[in-house]
């Protein structure tokens, strides 16, 4: 999402903004609408699940897509659908919708040398694909730790912007049981685990992501990352490169489907 957005919008001026609702997980500041109209977009990127549009004048547009919530960048239109709630229009560019059925993704504005101190940023952990983050960073964080490492790494203290899928496809490619305490991952285990992270984002990001159900990426097309799931959604079957004979077996944990093979994963 962060990556389409930059190519068509980064750079171009916002000309004008439809707000057709005062909030959604949380109202929208005061001013929302004319405080972004008129103002560039200097440079796109993100913090964890965090969308960080950083315009001219320093300020920083946060978007967060919540559980529907999706930004779709086409041409200018006159008619909106129900759940378009916010629209921007760029001067000699295409419009950004912004559509949310839940309601539950938010923007907000903040200055930017106040961003890591914005209450949905701080305390967030390492950004996975940094090259900061290291078996020995994420053996430090998981030292102590009495709870599943499945819920471990859905900590976004722990480590930045993983969700279930990820995580889930991480544990598999690791060799790692979803239900083994946190805090007995030694540096066996993170040497394996922190690559596997790092690999498994780095081919969702290739394939566009994953469409389950909402999901779509900035110019309206499907993700593909969901072909290609070794355990994620895939109870009873095959497990890939496996003999165990049993497949893909689902568990809950913390009101979430985790998906791992008991044979491979210890």
């Amino acid at each position: 999402m962060c990556r389409g957005l930059r190519a068509a919008i980064g750079g171009r001026v916002i000309a004008r903004v439809h707000q057709r609702r005062s909030g959604l997980r949380q109202p929208f500041p005061r001013g929302f609408a004319k405080r972004l109209t008129g103002r560039r977009v200097e440079a796109i990127d993100r913090r964890g699940k965090y969308l960080l549009i950083r315009l001219d004048d320093g300020v920083v547009l946060i978007v967060h897509l919540g559980m529907s919530g999706r930004m779709v960048v086409g041409a200018r239109r006159n008619r909106f659908d129900t759940h378009d709630h916010v629209v921007f229009e760029t001067a000699d560019g295409p419009d950004v919708v912004f559509n949310d059925p839940r309601r539950f993704g938010l923007m907000d504005l903040v200055a930017a040398d106040r961003l890591d101190r914005h209450k949905l940023l701080r305390g967030m952990g390492p950004e996975p694909l940094d090259t900061a983050f290291t078996p020995a960073v994420l053996g430090a964080a998981l030292a102590g730790r009495k709870t599943a490492i499945k819920a471990a790494l859905l900590d976004q203290r722990i480590v930045a912007g993983l969700g279930n899928i990820y995580v889930c496809e991480a544990l598999f490619r690791a060799g790692i049981s979803p239900r083994r305490r946190a805090g007995t991952v030694g540096p066996a285990q993170a040497a394996r685990l922190v690559p596997a992270i790092k690999g498994v984002l780095a081919d969702a990001i290739a394939a566009g992501g994953s469409s389950l159900k909402d999901y779509v990426q900035a110019d309206g097309e499907l993700g593909y990352f969901q072909h290609h799931f070794a355990v994620y959604d895939r109870e009873g079957k095959p497990c890939p490169g496996c003999r165990c004979g049993g497949g893909v077996k689902r568990i809950v944990q913390g009101g979430r489907s985790t998906f791992f093979c008991p044979n491979r994963q210890r």
